[in-house]
């Protein structure tokens, strides 16, 4: 019974529609690469304050920031 769980911070919430699709996509996968039956696959997509999320050693802000700079 697969579980797979999406984790999302502003800006990359999204639409009602969006998370559909990518439920139904993530299902899919599933079930054509590893044969896993589609009614015992759990897809949660979460969203994360960015407060509460860190990369490279740096919030997410600081993070975008920096990189922001170097493009």
């Amino acid at each position: 019974m697969p579980y797979v769980n999406i984790q999302l911070t502003p800006p990359e919430s999204s639409t009602a529609e969006q998370k559909s699709e990518v439920i139904k996509g993530v299902t899919q996968v599933l079930e054509q690469v590893l044969n896993k039956n589609p009614h015992e696959t759990f897809v949660v997509i979460s969203e994360v304050p960015i407060g509460n999320w860190g990369v490279g050693g740096l919030p997410v802000e600081e993070y975008r920031r920096q990189n922001s700079a170097k493009r």
